[in-house]
């Protein structure tokens, strides 16, 4: 766990939060920005973390925590030491939970989906073994961007796939040179392989296939004033019931819809058309509101009073920056 070089030295520090939490401690450094930590043996992307100085010592934090089966190296220059994580007694292989949005039409300018497992997964190399196949079964080409820094879950569960924005937004190049990734009126299939691995370097226990109708683009800004809202009723811990007019942004509609200084928790059901909120204590003989960020989207990226694909010949759009509050008295 020690590495020397020069006058170089590095060390994995393992504090009290457990080997998971492990820290890169280096002295010696001309300059702090030299130090690097990779997960994996190609080193080609350096992992994302946090660098303080303490005393003489240079203290690199990674963001996210290690996993266990995966070896990790800190390098300054020719000086190098790696860390590897026990792995843990075999469990159940790993599976695919589910993949967001659920429904099977889906829009043209469709922008994101939420791949969840069972467990952990590795990351820096997910692309691989993901494919987006026309119903002929050829491949599309890059229909994702792909980020070097995986858009993971802290818990690494969860993974979002973005479409590149590139090919979805009208008047940029990529669109015009080589066109959408989707087509209308065709069908697609995400396909996830069993050569992905967990954290455990074990495959996945089978493979998944998401299979797909694609329909018109919406370019519509997302509309509250057309949601209906069940009240329930006093006295109870009834849900509340929010049906949308469209389906939305799984992962954000879970976070960013609340009820005004009231906790509980979340569920999306009928492919994400249908909210529930059922509250940790009984309704009120009073008025209540539910609160919508502005942040939040549908499946094409569409904000309240925003489209993700503004028409530049068209006067511009402003952006509501407050949130929208929608009352409500229980029956």
């Amino acid at each position: 766990m020690r590495g020397a070089g020069q006058s170089v030295t590095l060390r994995w520090v393992v504090g009290p939060q457990g080997p998971s939490r492990a820290s890169v401690e280096a002295s010696g450094l001309p300059d702090p920005q030299q130090l690097k930590v990779f997960a994996g043996e190609q080193r080609e992307t350096a992992m994302a973390g946090s660098v303080r100085q303490i005393g003489k010592h240079t203290v690199f934090e990674p963001r996210f925590p290690l996993l266990p089966g995966t070896t990790y190296y800190a390098v300054c220059g020719t000086v190098s030491v790696r860390f590897r994580l026990p792995s843990p007694a075999p469990s159940v292989p790993t599976r695919v939970v589910q993949v967001y949005p659920r429904a099977s039409t889906l829009p043209l300018n469709l922008l994101k989906f939420y791949v969840h497992f069972s467990a952990p997964m590795s990351r820096g190399d997910s692309y691989q073994h993901i494919r987006l196949l026309r119903a002929d079964g050829t491949p599309v080409d890059l229909p994702f961007l792909e980020l070097a820094e995986e858009l993971w879950s802290p818990e690494q569960t969860r993974l979002t796939l973005l479409f590149d924005p590139g090919r979805i937004k009208r008047g940029v190049k990529p669109l015009e040179d080589i066109g959408g990734a989707l087509e209308m009126g065709k069908h697609f299939t995400l396909e996830l392989a069993t050569t992905w691995q967990d954290s455990h370097g074990k495959p996945l226990a089978a493979p998944f296939r998401k299979r797909f109708l694609v329909t018109e683009a919406d370019r519509t800004p997302i509309e509250p004033s057309r949601w209906r809202i069940i009240p329930p009723q006093i006295g109870t811990r009834e849900p509340l019931v929010v049906h949308f007019n469209e389906p939305l942004d799984h992962a954000l509609a879970q976070r960013l819809l609340t009820v005004e200084k009231i906790s509980g928790t979340v569920a999306l059901e009928d492919s994400e058309r249908r909210w529930r909120f059922t509250p940790q204590k009984h309704w009120q003989r009073r008025r209540y509101f539910l609160v919508a960020s502005p942040l939040l989207e549908d499946l094409a990226g569409n904000n309240i009073g925003k489209a993700f694909d503004v028409d530049t010949s068209r006067p511009s759009q402003t952006f509501r920056s407050a949130p929208v509050h929608l009352p409500f008295s229980p029956r």
